[in-house]
């Protein structure tokens, strides 16, 4: 039986299609078509990006998707590793004194390693036992260059704050980024660049940036970016004149690109409509919520009201078309390049003179 990327390839071959015509009419950069059509799952950043795409792409090419979808997750189940202990190997009879003498071994082994941690249980009443203490795990430092690791449960993360350092644990590598903290279990979602208040002090302390995480396996870890936030770039302080110039997205230099919507006194709920002009995998969060995700197509509408702020996650900028309603007021967002991946923030932020501004944030 062919593979899902050679039905692909021969599709576009027999079609007389190249593939940067086929990146121009799907929106789908030629990488990430090359990509497809060799199986190389190493160009997308997460597999949400390989699905639509593959959908999208075989769709495109008038390939029965569901059909490309089943061969793909069959190379994937195929390429799994086998748990251990599926398959046994029978050993021959004269090895059993062999094994038993080496389960007496183990046994007596797993007696004294007992013992050892009784003891050591006794010996400190406040209940602090220290005996193999995360052997594997390990222990970073956040300096002010970015931490750019894998990190696995267990791992633990060393924030500098103004009160001393803090320790951060990773309590969850599987499907969102879970780290332990002085204020409970903070989550970051795969492809989502999140501002972390760890000490309470409802400032964001650290910027985190999940770009690889297992929804099927937490022993993979997670690829994880981690920045300590300069407290001075949470709110913008802004002239007359840059709030003339901001319509022009022409804001003053900043970490991020950020255009100014709606200026007022005061915040207020406001609505972002999303409005889909092709296939594209799509995710929001709104006022930081658990997020919602799904994939959509042409014609569909997704509605979603805040009262501080929406993440949007896409994996196409060039399908969807964004309109912000704010007191009776709307605003239509500028729409992506084709086959552009797009994490935006849409937010109320609050400058020195306490005006409040709707922004706009294109997150890395």
């Amino acid at each position: 039986m062919e593979s899902y990327g050679t039905i692909l390839k021969r599709s576009r071959e027999e079609k007389n299609i190249d593939r940067d015509t086929a990146a121009r009419e799907t929106s789908i950069t030629v990488e990430c078509i090359r990509g497809l059509e060799e199986e190389d799952t190493s160009v997308f950043p997460g597999e949400p990006y390989m699905v639509g795409f593959l959908r999208n792409y075989a769709e495109y090419l008038g390939v029965n998707p569901d059909t490309v979808m089943a061969l793909y997750r069959s190379k994937a189940i195929q390429e799994s590793p086998v748990p251990d202990g599926l398959f046994v190997k029978h050993k021959s009879s004269r090895f059993v004194p062999i094994v038993i003498g080496a389960a007496i071994f183990a046994v007596a082994a797993a007696a004294l390693v007992i013992l050892i941690i009784s003891k050591s249980s006794h010996a400190n009443k406040n209940g602090s036992v220290v005996v193999a203490q995360d052997m594997g795990s390990k222990t970073y430092e956040l300096t002010d260059k970015p931490l750019e690791k894998r990190l696995f449960r267990g791992d633990k993360i060393v924030y500098p704050s103004e009160k001393g350092k803090i320790i951060l644990t990773v309590s969850d590598t599987l499907t969102s980024f879970g780290l332990d903290t002085p204020v409970g279990t903070l989550r970051t979602d795969l492809a989502e660049e999140a501002e972390l208040d760890v000490d309470g002090d409802a400032k964001g302390d650290i910027i985190v940036y999940v770009s690889d995480i297992s929804s099927t396996d937490a022993s993979r870890g997670a690829e994880v970016r981690m920045l300590v936030r300069r407290k001075d770039s949470d709110m913008l302080a802004i002239d007359e004149n840059a709030i003339e110039d901001a319509s022009q997205n022409s804001l003053s230099p900043q970490r991020h690109p950020q255009t100014v919507i709606f200026e007022d006194n005061r915040a207020y709920p406001f609505t972002v409509n999303a409005s889909f002009r092709g296939p594209c995998e799509f995710r929001y969060r709104v006022d930081r919520k658990r997020s919602s995700e799904n994939y959509f197509t042409n014609g569909e509408v997704v509605m979603m009201t805040a009262n501080n702020g929406v993440r949007v996650w896409m994996s196409n900028g060039n399908t969807v078309k964004f309109t912000v309603i704010a007191d009776t007021k709307s605003y239509d967002l500028e729409i992506g390049k084709a086959g552009q991946v797009l994490v935006e923030d849409i937010k109320w932020v609050r400058d020195s003179e306490g005006k409040y501004r709707l922004v706009v944030v294109e997150l890395d």
